[in-house]
C-alpha cells in the first residue's frame, strides 16, 4: 500500500540569513478591532503588496515580507517563485542579477537577496503560497505597536509558505517607481482643526516638512515649523483613524500610519487622503512632505 505523501513537508520553506534593518511578514492587516484597541497593521503601502503578490499567482491578502530601507537575505528550501515590487532594489540569486517587479524561480538551496532600496524605503516580497504564519485575530501582520502577529525576523528565523493557489505571472513592463526626494500628500480637515488658528491648513502647506528619523510602522514624524494651538485645554483621549495628522505639544505633525494607537490625547489637525497612504509610507528620513489642502 502506498503511503499518502506528508504535503506539509513538501511545502516550500525559507531562512532568513540576514534580517535586514526591519524586515516584518504583513497581509491587508487586522480590520474590525479598534474597539479593543488594537490597530490595523498590515502592509504599509498596500498596492505594491499586492502587485508582489499578483505576479507570483497568490491572493491579494496573502502574506508578504516587508523590508525597510536595507533588504534582506533569505536561504530557500525546496522550489518555488518570488516577486519583489515597492522601493526599488537589487535582487540577486546567489550572487546574480535577477530582475525587480517580475517572477523568479527560486530552487532548493538558493540564496536570495534583496539590497538597500535605492529609492522609496520599503519593498514587499512575496512568494508562491504566501508566508505560513499563524494567524492572529484573522491577520498575519506583524504589529510593533502591540507584538500580536510574527515577531521580526531575526538571524535564523524559519518560515513555512502555504500551497501555492495559482500560476505566476508575467508582465510586458515591470512597474518600477522612483520616489522623489520631496513628495506632494493631500490632506482632508481634521476634527480638531477648530483648536487651531484658522489658517492651520494654510500653514501646513506653505512649507515642507522634513522626515524624522523617529519615523516608524506607527507613523511619520515630521520636523518643520510648529502649528499654533488657540486652545490649549486638555483633550480627552478620543479615536485615531488611519493617516491622522496629530499635533503633539511640540506643534511638529505627526502622521499615523498603520501600526498607529486607536486613541489618542493630541488634537488632529488634519487626515491624508487615502489615495496618498503609500506615499508616506515610501518616504525615508531627510525627504520631505509638502501638504495639499484637498
Amino acid at each position: 500500500m502506498t503511503a499518502t505523501p506528508d504535503r506539509t513537508r513538501l511545502r516550500a520553506g525559507l531562512t532568513v540569513v540576514d534580517p535586514g534593518p526591519l524586515t516584518t511578514v504583513q497581509d491587508l492587516g487586522r480590520r474590525g478591532f479598534a474597539h479593543l484597541g488594537v490597530p490595523r497593521s498590515g502592509a504599509l503601502d498596500q498596492a505594491a503588496a499586492r502587485y508582489a503578490n499578483r505576479l507570483v499567482g497568490n491572493a491579494d491578502d496573502a502574506a508578504v515580507l516587508e523590508t525597510t530601507l536595507g533588504g534582506v537575505t533569505l536561504r530557500v528550501a525546496g522550489t518555488t517563485t518570488v516577486a519583489v515590487t515597492g522601493a526599488p532594489a537589487a535582487v540577486t540569486l546567489d550572487g546574480r542579477p535577477r530582475p525587480f517587479a517580475e517572477p523568479v524561480v527560486l530552487l532548493d538551496g538558493d540564496t536570495l537577496t534583496v539590497g538597500p532600496a535605492t529609492s522609496g524605503l520599503r519593498s514587499y516580497v512575496a512568494l508562491a503560497g504566501g508566508v505560513d504564519a499563524e494567524p492572529v485575530l484573522g491577520s498575519r501582520s506583524t504589529d510593533t505597536l502591540s507584538g500580536l502577529g510574527p515577531r521580526p525576523l531575526t538571524t535564523g528565523t524559519r518560515l513555512r509558505l502555504g500551497e501555492p493557489a495559482g500560476a505566476a505571472h508575467g508582465v510586458d513592463v515591470p512597474v518600477v517607481l522612483r520616489y522623489p526626494d520631496v513628495v506632494r500628500v493631500r490632506i482632508l480637515p481634521g476634527p480638531r482643526l477648530d483648536w487651531f488658528l484658522e489658517d492651520a491648513l494654510d500653514q501646513l502647506a506653505a512649507t515642507s516638512y522634513t522626515v524624522s528619523t523617529d519615523s516608524n510602522r506607527v507613523g511619520v514624524r515630521l520636523d518643520g515649523p510648529a502649528l499654533t494651538r488657540h486652545r490649549q485645554a486638555e483633550l480627552p483621549s478620543e479615536g485615531l483613524v488611519l493617516g491622522a495628522i496629530q499635533v503633539p505639544a511640540s506643534g511638529r505633525p505627526l502622521v499615523f500610519l498603520n501600526d498607529h494607537p486607536t486613541t489618542g490625547g493630541y488634537p488632529v489637525v488634519g487626515v491624508v487622503a487615502a489615495a496618498d497612504l503609500a506615499t508616506c509610507a515610501q518616504v525615508r528620513p531627510g525627504n520631505r512632505i509638502r501638504f495639499v489642502p484637498a
